[in-house]
């Protein structure tokens, strides 16, 4: 079979699963929006993103955030899908959008805590669940992700490095506009969402360790490469009550991508038994270098 010629299977319920995405984006980015509102900007917790970098603007500048989101994200969409292709869609569009949108709207709610540590928990926590559930919907909110991408690209830079790069170098101004204390609870908010991404995603763990056992491996494999563009490794096994040869799929992958793998396989053979287990360091091609 050829590349040009392999395809999954569709997915069965294609209006709910439209539906299903749209609804994460849109009811993720809300969160934020409402956590970068009620809990960090009255706090000045500028846990990296586009959103800190509007927290720092709003006190040196008093530039209201959502016009500053709006004037990052929307250049760095256009400058991704011109740089990098139309990998993001019409969702993370979406997201670009909608999230300063709600900022804009409930810019006059009143602050939940005028305690920074409280602030950077409780907004770190409910930032991170709102980025999981639209990485769930298999969309971003653009920002400095999109700038992190377009780092790694052209310098080859790994992902993890350019995005710790743009926050640090984020949690850095924030030390020195606001002070050395502000600067400590951003770092506290930026390692609370980084965590309860990981949480709303597929637990603890940048990467995950994926086993598939299937009928279908070729198909499975063949869709692995071509959709999540990762390599699959073929290892041999045998069935303990059958004593028959079941060859055994198995697959290291990010843990953003884990919702998007996790799909082909039910599309393909809803009846694969799948393990997954956490890669607490992986070393090579696609992740970090040795």
């Amino acid at each position: 079979m050829t590349k040009k010629n392999r395809r999954i299977r569709k997915d069965p319920h294609p209006m709910l699963t439209f539906f299903i995405d749209y609804t994460s984006v849109i009811i993720g980015s809300a969160i934020v929006a409402i956590a970068f509102n009620v809990l960090l900007l009255p706090n000045e917790v500028a846990s990296g993103g586009v959103s800190g970098i509007s927290t720092i603007l709003k006190s040196v500048l008093d530039w209201r955030p959502a016009f500053v989101q709006w004037a990052f994200n929307i250049p760095l969409f256009i400058a991704g899908l011109i740089l990098l292709g139309k990998n993001f869609g019409i969702k993370t569009a979406v997201g670009t959008v909608f999230l300063p949108l709600v900022v804009f709207l409930t810019e006059s709610w009143e602050p939940w805590t005028l305690d920074p540590l409280l602030g950077a928990l409780f907004g770190g926590i409910m930032v991170g669940l709102g980025l999981g559930i639209v990485f769930r919907g298999k969309a971003s909110t653009g920002g400095t992700d999109l700038a992190a991408q377009i780092i790694t690209k052209f310098t080859g830079v790994s992902l993890g490095t350019s995005v710790a790069m743009i926050d640090g170098f984020i949690v850095l101004a924030a030390a020195l506009v606001f002070d050395i204390e502000k600067g400590l609870y951003a770092l506290i908010g930026l390692y609370v969402t980084t965590k309860t991404i990981d949480l709303v995603q597929v637990g603890f763990g940048q990467s995950k360790l994926v086993y598939i056992i299937t009928t279908k491996q070729k198909e499975i494999r063949d869709a692995i490469y071509d959709e999540v563009d990762r390599g699959v490794t073929e290892l041999a096994a045998t069935g303990g009550y059958s004593g028959t040869e079941k060859p055994l799929l198995m697959v290291v992958i990010p843990q953003t991508e884990f919702t998007r793998l996790k799909q082909l396989v039910k599309y393909i053979d809803p009846s694969a038994f799948v393990i997954v287990s956490d890669a607490s360091e992986v070393l090579g091609e696609g992740f970090k270098r040795p």
